[in-house]
């Protein structure tokens, strides 16, 4: 029973009146589906009424109008590619820019070394810093590369306002600065202006934070496209790593190298021993992809990655290791170029006999040329590109 304003109603009317309300609505229904179709088959029939006026000749016209629009499209696709790949080397900059400005500002500061943002407008333009690593034992062969493939004095400073390419030999000071060490390398600068110094301790073990300052220090003087480390035994073409790192110009994040993945080595006493083993899993494992440590370049992106973070930068025991764990966990480009590994000849003349010239030559065994102070020139006129070349190079601006 359902009580209404106060009175039973008994439940056979309510059935009664559901019944009554499903049949006016069958019959509503019944009336109104006639016209639906109706509509339908009026709109169906004034489409194919137009499809039919439709000429052969307007048929070929839509067709051409396709084509051509096709054909806009590819070539707009192509304009668009070409504007992304600007757009994000432009984006990856600006990034590595913001996070200097925020690295400047008061706060907690978790960098040792950082990028002075205000200074940017001050920065000498150039195409590619190319430091060459190298210690105050090493004079002689700092002497072999200044008479092979390094220019010096006018030529050294034409070659950085012409090309946009510097160099300089890259070195720190002693346990006791001011000492007999710093006084000859005082010295050789006055002579021939071509070292960056570093305030950094030199030493053996000391490579991997060496790296990271060279890095942090060559950004806060040069606003370069790339950034390359070498050490003073490799044979360098001047021209082919221009023209290598040209072909990367418009790529964000690149790093670039032969890129190898060595045993790590944690048997004590035996060179390139890794003290923190451990951390690369079980005993005989390999380390990750990274570029060895005879040649490699980074892009200014992440050199000025490097410059920023570089106060919690792990450094390993191996100075190319610890760059690529430092670089391993982004978003980066590793290019395995190995025309920058080529031995010594035979290797690098029977390849710039068939028109390969190589990038740089080194010998494995040594991890540089053997005895490289008297091989330096050997190698020069067997496997260089010819001095008359890097004058001629084109970055492709």
């Amino acid at each position: 029973m359902f009580k209404m304003r106060g009175k039973a109603v008994p439940g056979r009317i309510i059935l009664t009146l559901c019944i009554a309300s499903f049949l006016v609505g069958t019959l509503f229904t019944r009336h109104t589906w006639p016209y639906t179709t109706i509509l339908n088959d009026v709109h169906f029939k004034n489409h194919e009424h137009k499809m039919n006026l439709l000429t052969p000749k307007d048929c070929d016209r839509k067709r051409k109008l396709v084509e051509d629009d096709s054909g806009d499209i590819m070539g707009e696709a192509a304009k668009t590619h070409q504007a992304i790949q600007s757009l994000d080397k432009t984006i990856s900059t600006l990034e590595m820019e913001l996070e200097a400005a925020r690295a400047s500002l008061p706060g907690p500061k978790f960098m040792s070394e950082r990028m002075d943002p205000s200074n940017k407008t001050s920065l000498q333009k150039a195409f590619v810093v190319i430091g060459i690593n190298t210690a105050f034992s090493s004079k002689k062969r700092r002497d072999s590369l200044r008479e092979t493939w390094m220019p010096t004095g006018a030529k050294l400073n034409k070659l950085a306002k012409e090309k946009g390419i510097i160099i300089r030999f890259v070195i720190g000071h002693s346990a006791t600065p001011g000492g007999v060490l710093d006084r000859a390398i005082d010295m050789e600068e006055e002579k021939y202006q071509d070292f960056l110094r570093l305030n950094h301790v030199e030493g053996y073990h000391e490579l991997s934070t060496k790296t990271r300052l060279y890095f942090s220090t060559a950004v806060t003087i040069w606003d370069a496209e790339f950034y390359v480390k070498v050490d003073d035994d490799v044979h360098v073409n001047l021209g082919m790593l221009v023209t290598a790192l040209a072909r990367y110009r418009s790529k964000p994040r690149t790093y670039l190298g032969c890129m190898k993945s060595g045993p790590v080595l944690f048997q004590k006493g035996v060179r390139y021993h890794e003290p923190e083993y451990w951390k690369f899993g079980e005993e005989g494992n390999k380390y990750f992809r990274h570029a060895t440590g005879q040649i490699y370049a980074i892009s200014k992106d992440l050199a000025t990655y490097i410059s920023i973070n570089s106060g919690i930068l792990h450094r390993y025991a191996n100075e190319d290791v610890s760059l690529g764990s430092w670089l391993i966990g982004l978003d980066v480009q590793h290019i395995d170029d190995r025309s920058m590994c080529c031995g010594t000849p035979p290797d690098c003349e029977w390849k710039k006999q068939v028109g390969n010239v190589c990038v740089a030559t080194f010998d494995w065994s040594c991890s540089g040329i053997c005895k490289s102070v008297e091989r330096m020139k050997f190698v020069h006129n067997s496997c260089g590109e010819g001095d008359s070349v890097i004058w001629n190079i084109d970055k492709g601006n």
